[in-house]
């Protein structure tokens, strides 16, 4: 059994609340002994591929693999009677995503459509909160993206060793940005922090699991799901790309929106930051790291489109719940139906 330390078992996220039997299962096991776990066969088999039950169930077993949680042994993370669960859960969800995102498109279709930015902001959340977003819920969105943000391109870093060559060096290349080029103080997921420190949020690693909706959830299983599975390595690629060539227009919006608002100057540095690097990392991927992969295995060109496409679908679902909430007057939030964003409890924790 791995020992852990207080001051380690004080940083961890908690359990966050079950929410189905399928969370509720995984809970169960999470804090029982080794070896324990739920019969993977009937619930995950019908539940709601986009559901909140199973996209927390995902979530607790992929957490495992980056900070896991408060009373939970770092030895359950490859526990093999958690195995059969995680797989009967990302079945349903990958078996649903590859129904109901387009097949047959090729890598250069699914990119260009992202590198003109639509005229039609209807369904834009960046677009939203530059001009219409109030503060409230500005920091909704922080939070929600915290599940991200505070680690920012660790999911994208499992892909590393599964390339080679050309792609490998470039992946590696933007990577190192991604962690601050050396610098801890300029490590993305440290500057997500400052930016909630500005919204006055806490910012304590996975602090905002239980106020995110499943559409939110979904978003950062996927890449995960992408990065833990090896033959997916090319859907993997094609995320990153898609999160890259999206990422420097989007982040303009979301500065101005920061600046609009009074946010604050950390709030403000980083999409200012995403600005400029994205920028030049979004030529880097489509050149070196999607070219060169393909080059050295060009049988992964349909799983690239795959993973660019099913991150826009996600982020589409994630949108228009965003959207749908705050046009009309609403948290976005779970548990908070009545616009209580605003009220998000701000705290002194550290990412």
């Amino acid at each position: 059994m791995t020992a852990t330390t207080a001051d380690r078992r004080r940083a961890d996220p908690d359990l966050p609340a079950p929410r189905g039997p399928l969370s509720a299962g995984i809970a169960a096991a999470l804090t029982g002994p080794q070896g324990t776990a739920p019969d993977p066969r009937g619930a995950a088999a019908v539940a709601d591929p986009y559901g909140e039950d199973l996209h927390l169930a995902l979530y607790l077993l992929y957490e495992l693999h980056y900070r896991g949680f408060a009373g939970v042994d770092d030895d359950r993370e490859w526990d093999p009677a958690l195995m059969p669960v995680r797989r009967a859960l990302e079945d349903r969800f990958l078996g649903a995503l590859r129904a109901d995102v387009p097949a047959g498109r090729d890598i250069d279709e699914a990119l260009g459509d992202l590198l003109v930015e639509s005229t039609d902001h209807e369904g834009s959340v960046a677009y939203h909160l530059e001009h219409d977003g109030e503060p409230w819920q500005l920091r909704e969105y922080a939070a929600l993206r915290s599940l991200y943000h505070l680690k920012e391109a660790d999911p994208h870093a499992w892909v590393i060793p599964r390339l080679r060559g050309r792609a490998k060096a470039a992946m590696v290349a933007v990577e190192y940005d991604e962690f601050g080029a050396g610098r801890p103080e300029n490590v993305h997921a440290r500057l997500f922090a400052d930016l909630m420190a500005d919204l006055g949020l806490d910012t304590g690693y996975g602090r905002y699991v239980d106020t995110a909706p499943a559409a939110a959830l979904a978003t950062v299983n996927l890449m995960t799901l992408f990065g833990l599975r090896r033959a997916l390595r090319g859907a993997l690629v094609g995320h990153f790309a898609c999160v890259e060539v999206t990422s420097s227009p989007g982040s303009r919006r979301l500065a101005e929106a920061m600046r609009r608002t009074g946010a604050g100057p950390a709030a403000e540095r980083f999409y200012t930051e995403h600005v400029e690097a994205d920028a030049v990392h979004e030529q880097v991927v489509r050149r070196d790291v999607i070219g060169g992969l393909l080059a050295d295995e060009p049988q992964l060109a349909a799983d690239v489109a795959f993973g660019a496409d099913a991150t826009v679908f996600l982020e589409d679902r994630l949108a228009a719940h965003l959207l749908d909430a705050w046009r009309g007057g609403r948290s976005a939030l779970r548990g908070r139906p009545d616009g209580a964003g605003r009220h998000l409890t701000g705290a002194a924790g550290s990412a």
